[in-house]
């Protein structure tokens, strides 16, 4: 579907790789994902054609995925090439990240060698906020921004993602990708419950290639390393054609 077609939609949010517009149902959503490329808090900008496709067209095989894996998520289908039917949220403004390798951030806080395998995955928070940078945050600061309004929900989210992870890290490691770390993002839907929302891409995942270490995400543009789109083609074709 083209960004054209949606004109009649009524916009509702625009982030930095998504719209989102009113679906045809009263608690729809339609997500158009974008060519947009950030990073370093949209410090740093880019656009990549086809982009979008390729995350939108990832995001639906892995929300499927889990799926079948008693995680509720907010996917309800594909729409065209580049956009998503989901259900309507509200997203709990907190960024639930799962490291199953030191790199990135978490090398540069606590100097852990780059690529070290960690003992068991860690689960960290963030604030959602960009006038902030997203800012790393624990239990309390969530219960007192007002993120959540009781811890169960902070476990519960802990709980979730691991269990993402778990099911995750098996998929890739068949496909010869190891799932470096990766950004969720969770809202409760009509009737107050937790699920999963956002999307699951190469934009929101660090892939690395099982025998090389040849990186096939996002960090491509953060690191001008280039063939961004031949990365994020890459990685679809291995979960679509290895089953």
């Amino acid at each position: 579907m083209l960004e054209e077609e949606l004109d009649s939609q009524e916009l509702l949010y625009e982030g930095k790789g998504k719209k989102l517009y009113r679906g045809s149902q009263e608690e729809e959503v339609i997500a158009y994902f974008k060519d947009d490329l950030t990073a370093f808090n949209a410090e740093k900008k880019g656009q990549e054609k086809g982009k979008g496709i390729l995350n939108c067209q990832i995001s639906s095989i892995l929300f499927e995925l889990l799926e079948t894996h008693g995680i509720q998520t907010h996917f309800i289908r594909k729409l065209g090439d580049n956009c998503m039917v989901c259900k309507r949220v509200n997203i709990i403004p907190i960024e639930v990240v799962v490291r199953n390798v030191a790199t990135g951030s978490l090398t540069k806080r606590l100097g852990i060698k780059e690529g070290t395998i960690l003992p068991q995955a860690l689960v960290e928070f963030y604030y959602k906020d960009d006038a902030l940078s997203d800012p790393i945050i624990n239990d309390e600061h969530a219960i007192l921004l007002g993120c959540v309004s009781h811890t169960r929900d902070l476990e519960f989210l802990r709980l979730q993602a691991r269990k993402v992870n778990q099911v995750l890290v098996g998929f890739f490691n068949k496909r010869d990708l190891r799932l470096i770390d990766f950004k969720l993002e969770f809202g409760k839907d009509k009737a107050d419950k937790i699920i999963l929302a956002d999307e699951i891409s190469p934009d929101s995942c660090r892939f690395w290639d099982k025998t090389s270490n040849e990186k096939l995400d996002k960090d491509r543009f953060r690191q001008d390393l280039g063939g961004v789109k031949l990365a994020y083609e890459e990685v679809l074709k291995r979960i679509t054609t290895i089953k």
